[in-house]
This record gives C-alpha cells, structure tokens and sequence, in this order.
C-alpha cells in the first residue's frame, strides 16, 4: 500500500523547477563581478534601510566566491529548467540543507539578519525535496523526464 504522501513524479518535478527558477533569478547577479557589485550594493542598502545589518566592503576574494557560486548555481538552475529528474531534486534538496547549515552558522556569528529570508527559502525548497525520498519505496534515479502531453508534442 503506497503511502498517503506518495512521490507524485509530475508534482514533484514542478518543484524542482520551480526551485530552479528561484535559484536562477536570485543568483544570476552573483555571477559577475560587475552584477555582483549592484546586488552588494543593493542588499547593504536594504538591509541599512530596514536595520537589517549591511554587508561588509567588497574586496576581490569576496567577490570571487560570490562569482563561483553564482556561476555554478545559475549553471545547476539552468540544468534542472532544461531537464529536471527527480533525482535532481534529491541532489538539490542536499545541496540546500548544506547551504541552509552555512547560512545558519553565518547567522550565528553575525551576518545581516536579512540572510533570515534566503535562509527560510532554502529550508522551505530542502524539505519540499526531500520528504518525498523519505515516503517513496521504489525509484528509479535514471529516469527521463515526462514527455509534453499530446496537445503540445511536436509543436515548435
């Protein structure tokens, strides 16, 4: 008997792309130098102008770490909208929970409390992903993505 919460193979990709939608319009400014520069900036705004904390001076190791993980994120995001599988979003949901554990330690030695946000987005998308692995008795990790119905195969 399969239970209530069953692993829905379309519902669930749906998460996964939406998940990657989230992380490609979030990310996409960190993967340059120069659309790191405005979204820092932007981010130490908001966050000065709601007393939220700013974030500190930007130096080039910082804006290469942030060049890194926006690059491969916007890469990861790009390639779970193309071609989501549901192991997809088991390997995102793992990534999230590493992700969420780094921004909580930040959290925990003093990074602006806007990092909250981005914080609940990333626990909310890691258990969406996640609890379904947990219910699911039987899948197969290779397989392809659900074609388009009928109504739309084969229009260009």
């Amino acid at each position: 008997m399969n239970h209530p919460f069953a692993f829905s193979r379309l519902a669930y990709l749906r998460v996964v792309r939406a998940s990657a939608w989230y992380d490609l319009v979030v990310t996409a400014g960190f993967a340059t130098p120069w659309t790191y520069a405005l979204v820092h900036g932007a981010l130490s705004s908001l966050g000065d102008a709601f007393g939220l904390g700013v974030l500190p001076e930007r130096d080039p190791i910082q804006t290469l770490y942030a060049n890194l993980m926006g690059s491969v994120v916007v890469v990861w995001a790009l390639l779970r909208i193309v071609k989501p599988l549901p192991v997809h979003g088991l390997l995102d949901g793992v990534a999230r929970t590493l992700f969420a554990a780094w921004q909580a330690y930040a959290l925990a030695h003093g990074a602006p409390r806007w990092l909250w946000l981005f914080f609940a987005v990333e626990v909310a998308f890691g258990i969406v992903q996640l609890v379904p692995w947990r219910w699911a008795r039987r899948i197969n990790l290779g397989d392809p993505p659900v074609p388009c119905p009928p109504s739309t195969a084969g229009r260009r």
